[in-house]
Protein backbone atom coordinates (compact mmCIF):
# COMPACT_ATOMS: atom_id res chain seq x y z
CA UNK A 1 0.00 0.00 0.00
CA UNK A 2 1.12 3.56 -0.72
CA UNK A 3 0.31 6.73 1.17
CA UNK A 4 -0.42 10.19 -0.17
CA UNK A 5 -1.43 13.70 0.75
CA UNK A 6 -3.76 15.91 -1.32
CA UNK A 7 -4.49 19.56 -0.77
CA UNK A 8 -7.87 21.20 -1.18
CA UNK A 9 -8.93 24.72 -0.35
CA UNK A 10 -11.94 24.22 1.92
CA UNK A 11 -13.92 27.05 0.33
CA UNK A 12 -13.62 25.22 -3.02
CA UNK A 13 -14.07 21.64 -1.82
CA UNK A 14 -14.06 20.82 1.89
CA UNK A 15 -13.79 17.52 3.72
CA UNK A 16 -17.39 18.04 4.87
CA UNK A 17 -18.61 18.34 1.27
CA UNK A 18 -16.50 15.32 0.29
CA UNK A 19 -18.17 13.26 3.03
CA UNK A 20 -21.61 14.34 1.81
CA UNK A 21 -20.70 13.46 -1.79
CA UNK A 22 -19.28 10.04 -0.69
CA UNK A 23 -16.92 10.04 -3.68
CA UNK A 24 -15.11 12.57 -5.82
CA UNK A 25 -12.96 12.87 -8.89
CA UNK A 26 -9.59 14.49 -8.08
CA UNK A 27 -9.29 16.79 -11.08
CA UNK A 28 -7.64 20.03 -12.10
CA UNK A 29 -4.04 18.96 -11.42
CA UNK A 30 -1.75 20.88 -13.78
CA UNK A 31 1.68 20.13 -12.36
CA UNK A 32 3.71 17.26 -13.81
CA UNK A 33 5.09 16.06 -10.47
CA UNK A 34 1.59 16.04 -8.94
CA UNK A 35 0.25 14.32 -12.09
CA UNK A 36 2.92 11.63 -11.78
CA UNK A 37 1.85 11.08 -8.18
CA UNK A 38 -1.76 10.62 -9.35
CA UNK A 39 -0.54 8.05 -11.89
CA UNK A 40 1.28 6.17 -9.11
CA UNK A 41 -1.82 5.87 -6.92
CA UNK A 42 -3.31 2.40 -6.66
CA UNK A 43 -6.81 1.33 -5.68
CA UNK A 44 -6.91 1.00 -1.89
CA UNK A 45 -4.09 3.48 -1.19
CA UNK A 46 -4.77 5.87 1.69
CA UNK A 47 -4.71 9.64 1.18
CA UNK A 48 -4.41 12.36 3.83
CA UNK A 49 -6.82 15.23 3.08
CA UNK A 50 -5.23 18.62 3.80
CA UNK A 51 -7.15 21.89 3.93
CA UNK A 52 -4.87 24.51 2.39
CA UNK A 53 -5.01 28.30 2.78
CA UNK A 54 -7.82 28.19 5.38
CA UNK A 55 -7.05 25.99 8.34
CA UNK A 56 -3.79 24.57 6.97
CA UNK A 57 -4.46 21.18 8.54
CA UNK A 58 -4.92 17.51 7.75
CA UNK A 59 -8.55 16.74 8.53
CA UNK A 60 -9.24 13.24 7.22
CA UNK A 61 -8.21 10.18 5.27
CA UNK A 62 -9.55 9.21 1.86
CA UNK A 63 -9.11 6.01 -0.09
CA UNK A 64 -8.29 5.66 -3.79
CA UNK A 65 -11.30 3.89 -5.34
CA UNK A 66 -10.39 4.25 -9.02
CA UNK A 67 -6.91 4.51 -10.51
CA UNK A 68 -5.89 7.23 -12.94
CA UNK A 69 -7.72 8.02 -16.16
CA UNK A 70 -8.01 11.00 -18.52
CA UNK A 71 -9.07 14.24 -16.78
CA UNK A 72 -12.56 14.89 -18.19
CA UNK A 73 -12.19 18.65 -17.59
CA UNK A 74 -9.65 18.93 -20.44
CA UNK A 75 -8.89 17.39 -23.83
CA UNK A 76 -5.15 17.59 -23.10
CA UNK A 77 -4.07 13.96 -22.62
CA UNK A 78 -1.22 15.00 -20.31
CA UNK A 79 -3.63 15.37 -17.39
CA UNK A 80 -5.23 12.61 -15.36
CA UNK A 81 -7.53 12.14 -12.37
CA UNK A 82 -8.26 9.52 -9.73
CA UNK A 83 -11.44 8.86 -7.78
CA UNK A 84 -11.38 9.16 -4.00
CA UNK A 85 -13.85 8.17 -1.30
CA UNK A 86 -13.86 9.24 2.36
CA UNK A 87 -12.29 6.68 4.69
CA UNK A 88 -12.23 8.37 8.09
CA UNK A 89 -12.19 11.77 9.72
CA UNK A 90 -9.20 12.35 11.97
CA UNK A 91 -9.97 12.46 15.70
CA UNK A 92 -8.31 15.90 15.76
CA UNK A 93 -6.94 17.91 12.87
CA UNK A 94 -3.17 18.10 12.50
CA UNK A 95 -1.96 21.60 11.66
CA UNK A 96 0.90 22.56 9.39
CA UNK A 97 2.55 24.13 12.44
CA UNK A 98 2.44 20.81 14.30
CA UNK A 99 3.90 18.97 11.31
CA UNK A 100 6.69 21.52 10.90
CA UNK A 101 7.53 21.16 14.59
CA UNK A 102 7.88 17.36 14.36
CA UNK A 103 11.37 16.38 13.16
CA UNK A 104 10.02 13.08 11.80
CA UNK A 105 8.05 15.05 9.18
CA UNK A 106 10.80 17.42 8.05
CA UNK A 107 11.09 15.76 4.62
CA UNK A 108 7.44 15.67 3.56
CA UNK A 109 6.62 17.58 0.39
CA UNK A 110 3.98 19.63 2.20
CA UNK A 111 6.84 21.29 4.06
CA UNK A 112 9.57 21.15 1.39
CA UNK A 113 7.37 21.92 -1.65
CA UNK A 114 4.41 23.80 -0.24
CA UNK A 115 2.71 24.36 -3.59
CA UNK A 116 2.62 20.69 -4.63
CA UNK A 117 -1.03 19.59 -4.54
CA UNK A 118 -0.52 15.80 -4.60
CA UNK A 119 2.44 14.27 -2.79
CA UNK A 120 3.60 10.94 -1.45
CA UNK A 121 4.12 10.02 2.19
CA UNK A 122 6.09 7.14 3.63
CA UNK A 123 4.24 4.70 5.88
CA UNK A 124 6.18 6.17 8.81
CA UNK A 125 5.16 9.75 7.93
CA UNK A 126 1.53 8.67 7.56
CA UNK A 127 1.69 7.02 11.00
CA UNK A 128 3.27 10.11 12.58
CA UNK A 129 0.39 12.27 11.32
CA UNK A 130 -2.08 9.73 12.75
CA UNK A 131 -0.19 9.79 16.04
CA UNK A 132 -0.38 13.60 16.14
CA UNK A 133 -4.14 13.41 15.46
CA UNK A 134 -4.58 11.09 18.43
CA UNK A 135 -2.42 13.11 20.82
CA UNK A 136 -3.88 16.59 20.16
Amino acid sequence: MNYWLVKSEPYKYSWEQFKKDKRTIWDGVRNYQARNNLKAMKKGDLVMWYHSNEGKEVVGIAKVVKEYYQDPTTTDTNWVVVDLAPFQKLKKSVTLEQMKADKRLQNIALIRQGRLSVSSLTAEEFDVILELAESN
